[in-house]
């Protein structure tokens, strides 16, 4: 039987250990590995690192994720600015823009553009091998020095702007509520987004955490649900085996009696079919013709009946006569034999064609 305190330890063990290919049942027949997962629980996080590492690395994946935010910087303001450049020729299809409006961001475009070809070729001193393109044949496609000076004195304007629009649409998507407040409380969440996304994040990994517990309870109660369905079914399939030993023998029995009721009237069948076959086939004409027939055959049974007695009589005559007579006739039978030899040889040679 498994005590309460066995049930708790398997649970800290199968939570311990969620990716483990391990069951409860693995753990119910092995109660010193369970204890010894129990204890290595303490030491290791569910991966199976110990929580020493896991502090060191938790530590270097936050140096990678600075790292990894000062490496993508200059790469995000590069797509924020080419995503404006695309805004600015969607909104062009709708409404007509300024001319300094066309002028800015065309200056912007060849600038990125350049920027990118730069980077793709990866130009120094030398051509590129393969197009023949220098930094020098770049810094010719590039718009004059006065309007790269007005698009960088206007850039960082329209970058704010582009930014607190894409900040109202996330604070609108995180806080539907908040497309009614007023510009200055606006800019006050503005400031805050960034925890409130990460107060999101950590909303929906900590529901995913109980999700997860609820998982875990869920597949629990369900095995245990099944284990239970099982023995009850095996106790249903007893009673019923037990039950219907005690009821077979009555069923056995009107069974019988209902197959030797059927084979009494099949009985009964036959023998009408029959008495049925025979008054079809014994007709009174044929009847009559029988009768006729059975009282020849009964005047012939009499008359061989009388000659076979006469036959007898003769040969009990015969049998007076003793040794001498049978020899006398055996041999007669033997000289009928010779003659009836020598005819058909007669007959061979005087006619030696036939068959």
């Amino acid at each position: 039987m498994t005590s309460e305190k066995d049930i708790s330890l398997h649970d800290k063990v199968l939570k311990a250990f969620p990716s483990a290919d391990v069951t409860e049942e693995d753990l119910v027949q092995n109660p010193q590995f369970c204890k010894l997962l129990a204890q290595l629980s303490e030491h290791v996080d569910s991966t199976g690192l110990p929580k020493s590492r896991r502090k060191q690395l938790v530590k270097a994946e936050g140096d990678l994720d600075c790292e990894l935010k000062k490496w993508m910087r200059p790469m995000i303001t590069h797509q924020l600015l080419e995503e404006m450049v695309q805004e600015h020729v969607v909104g062009k299809q709708r409404c007509k823009q300024t001319a300094e409006d066309d002028k800015f961001y065309k200056t912007l475009e060849q600038c990125l553009l350049a920027a990118k070809c730069g980077v793709g070729l990866q130009l120094g001193d030398a051509p590129c091998p393969v197009l023949g393109i220098s930094a020098e044949h770049l810094k010719r496609a590039m718009p004059s020095e006065q309007d790269i000076c007005d698009m960088q004195d206007r850039l960082p304007k329209e970058l704010e702007k582009h930014l607190k629009k894409k900040a109202n649409s996330i604070l609108g998507f995180v806080q539907p509520e908040s497309e009614k407040d007023s510009e200055g409380l606006k800019l006050k969440k503005f400031n805050h987004l960034p925890q409130m996304l990460k107060a999101e994040r950590d909303r929906i990994e900590h529901l995913s955490k109980e999700n997860e517990d609820l998982a875990f309870k869920l597949t629990r109660e369900t095995h245990n649900y099944l284990n239970d369905s099982l023995e009850h079914m095996r106790l249903l399939q007893t009673l019923l085996l037990e039950n219907r030993l005690k009821v077979q023998t009555e069923i056995d029995r009107k069974k019988l009696q209902y197959i030797e009721a059927k084979c009494r009237l099949a009985v009964q069948k036959i023998r009408f079919q029959m008495l049925e076959v025979q008054l079809d086939t014994y007709t009174p004409s044929k009847i009559a013709t029988h009768k006729k027939i059975s009282e020849h055959l009964e005047t012939d049974l009499l008359a061989s009946q009388k000659e076979k007695q006469d036959v007898k009589n003769q040969l009990d005559s015969y049998e007076v006569f003793g040794q001498e007579f049978k020899d006398l006739a055996e041999e007669y039978a033997r000289l009928q034999a010779e003659i009836q030899a020598k005819k058909l040889a007669v007959q061979a040679l005087t006619n030696p064609d036939a068959k």
